[in-house]
């Protein structure tokens, strides 16, 4: 009986007996582009809709008093990349995986924060200008956190910085902004029903990008269970040191959440860039999955901050319906205003957003 010889494929381009070289399939890089295009163009879209909700004057009196903003920096460029590097210490990680939990921790936010904060009735104006911020400034801050905290393990030069991605996500943000804002301007009726839209599409959205980077990188998610638990509980101290540090300046409630956002939601897609183009294949099958880890129980944190955040409202409304026998209710930024002009000791500001000085009574 004859045994049919073996054929090699079609495609193969060395074949030596029953060793074929066949070139690799290029069917993941293709559907990776494929969908970052896609991801691109609809995060886009829905930064377009968040833009719908910002006044150019509101977001002026961020930029021009930029108390907010600064509190934000202290916290991207501050605590998050000491927490990294205190994670890496303690949990006594491999150098190339507290490397890139480091990376994590130096990256700017992201947009995700500004679709959270939409929904945790934050103050909208102050997480775009913080976002725009945080990229711009990454351009220095982040070679310099990085070559500050990971000389422990590796030499700053072995790090690169992809100084195009950042771009990219900086143009990606500003332009749909400033499209948002301008149509808001000219057409506010239009710019409410986007917003609505688009605030849901941005929710969608997060969760099909976290489902496709765990699809397209399965292969990587069997690592240490250190990096399990760093990227479990470092979102969790990310929010929640943001959030304290802006109530213990004195930032009304609002603000308060939207810092806290713009601190714990960091850009995991550019750590990923950064990993990918710094090390190894070999060294990334031990730390690739971290920003992956990272970006899902970071939205696992702000979808449980807008679960409590409506529960309150919920309770609040009832408790405000009981006691007004008329059955009207302070909207959202009204209570905001009321919080910060009560429990602020320092300063409070008017609608204006001009601070005034409470003993003086005179605007500074």
């Amino acid at each position: 009986m004859c045994t049919p010889e073996p054929t090699c494929p079609e495609n193969a381009t060395i074949c030596s007996g029953t060793s074929c070289l066949v070139p690799r399939d290029p069917f993941n890089d293709i559907l990776n582009v494929v969908m970052s295009t896609t991801l691109t163009v609809m995060l886009a879209l829905v930064m377009f809709s968040m833009g719908c909700t910002v006044e150019a004057r509101k977001l002026w009196v961020h930029i021009r008093r930029p108390w907010g903003i600064f509190i934000g920096f202290l916290c991207q460029f501050g605590i998050m990349p000491f927490t990294a590097f205190a994670l890496s210490l303690i949990f006594n990680v491999l150098p190339v995986q507290a490397v890139v939990i480091i990376v994590m921790g130096c990256c700017p936010g992201g947009s995700s924060s500004n679709v959270f904060c939409y929904w945790l009735d934050g103050d909208m104006d102050l997480s775009i200008s913080m976002t725009a911020c945080s990229s711009i400034l990454a351009l220095g801050m982040m070679p310099l956190c990085l070559l500050i905290y990971t000389t422990v393990w590796t030499s700053g030069d072995a790090i690169q910085i992809p100084y195009d991605s950042i771009g990219i996500t900086l143009v990606s943000l500003l332009v749909p902004v400033g499209l948002g804002i301008y149509t808001k301007h000219r057409w506010p009726n239009a710019a409410q029903k986007i917003l609505k839209v688009g605030s849901v599409v941005g929710i969608l959205l997060i969760i099909i990008i976290a489902v496709i980077g765990g699809v397209l990188y399965q292969s990587s998610w069997t690592i240490s269970p250190s990096l399990w638990i760093i990227g479990t509980i470092y979102p969790f101290i990310g929010f929640g040191l943001g959030f304290l540090l802006a109530r213990f300046v004195g930032q009304p409630w609002h603000r308060c959440r939207t810092i806290a956002l713009e601190t714990g939601m960091q850009n995991a897609q550019l750590a990923s860039t950064i990993t990918q183009l710094s090390f190894t294949p070999a060294e990334l099958e031990v730390m690739f999955a971290f920003p992956l880890i990272y970006s899902i129980f970071q939205l696992v944190v702000a979808g449980v901050a807008v679960g409590i955040h409506y529960s309150m409202k919920r309770c609040k409304q009832k408790i405000s319906g009981n006691k007004d026998g008329e059955g009207t209710h302070s909207t959202v930024e009204d209570q905001n205003k009321q919080d910060y002009a009560l429990e602020n000791g320092g300063f409070h500001c008017d609608e204006n957003g001009n601070s005034e000085d409470k003993d003086k009574g005179t605007k500074l």
